[in-house]
């Protein structure tokens, strides 16, 4: 299981790679567990951290309970007429 720093990190790679602090001990953890992978920028002066499809569908499988944590039983009544 991840903890909250993992997860926060795992979504600030999916929005703003760009501002992930490459020495975060997170990054090694979801690097372990191939959620992220490293490639270098174009120029091939930096890192940059980017999720792997694994990761991608921790955020997609969150997301989905997410969603429905949110649907009320009144509207999801509504829903299925």
């Amino acid at each position: 299981m991840l903890s909250a720093h993992e997860f926060a990190t795992l979504m600030l790679i999916s929005q703003s790679p760009e501002q992930v602090d490459m020495n975060r001990a997170e990054l090694d953890a979801l690097l372990e567990r191939q959620l992220v992978m490293l490639e270098r920028s174009a120029e091939g002066h930096r890192r940059r951290a980017r999720l792997t499809d694994t990761g991608r569908s921790v955020l997609r499988a969150l997301n989905a309970v997410d969603r429905q944590k949110r649907v009320t039983p009144g509207s999801a009544r509504r829903d299925a007429d």
